[in-house]
């Protein structure tokens, strides 16, 4: 699980939003059709390939324990989105290659549901906004 404890959101241009993470950046920007350039993913889908890269890190972890070749497994994310266009599931397809062992093709399916980023989203954590001016906070706390 990440310790990040401060992420650092700037708005460099256009519809381009940047999120300072640690020494890393995340570019972001939005598809041409929502007045973007689309020069990189639009937040959504990096929330989305988020949860993918940490299903990856886990299957990664358990294949490594285990002395298993992971280097050809892929994993397929397909999010699914109700009539209002809100994110309603999201499944995971484990492609496993031919030389798999048998005997682990459940269990690397079930380390998936130990990802964090999964994890985050069903603890249903709150979400606090506070707007103000330089350092000192003069506006309310409203839940997002």
């Amino acid at each position: 699980m990440s310790t990040t404890s401060e992420i650092i959101v700037t708005l460099p241009r256009g519809r381009r939003v940047d999120a300072q993470v640690g020494g890393h950046t995340i570019h972001t920007d939005q598809p041409i059709s929502n007045g973007g350039e689309d020069a990189a993913p639009a937040p959504f889908d990096v929330f989305l390939a988020s949860m993918g890269a940490c299903a990856g890190i886990f299957v990664q972890g358990f294949c490594a324990k285990r002395g298993i070749p992971y280097e050809e497994i892929r994993i397929i994310e397909r999010p699914e989105y109700d009539a209002e266009g809100a994110l309603h599931a999201v499944d995971f397809d484990i492609q496993l290659p031919p030389a798999f062992p048998d005997k682990y093709r459940e269990a690397v399916a079930r380390v998936v549901e130990q990802c964090s980023v999964k994890r985050a989203i069903q603890a249903q954590p709150s979400f606090r906004v506070h707007a103000h001016v330089g350092e000192e906070r003069t506006v309310q706390t409203a839940d997002a």
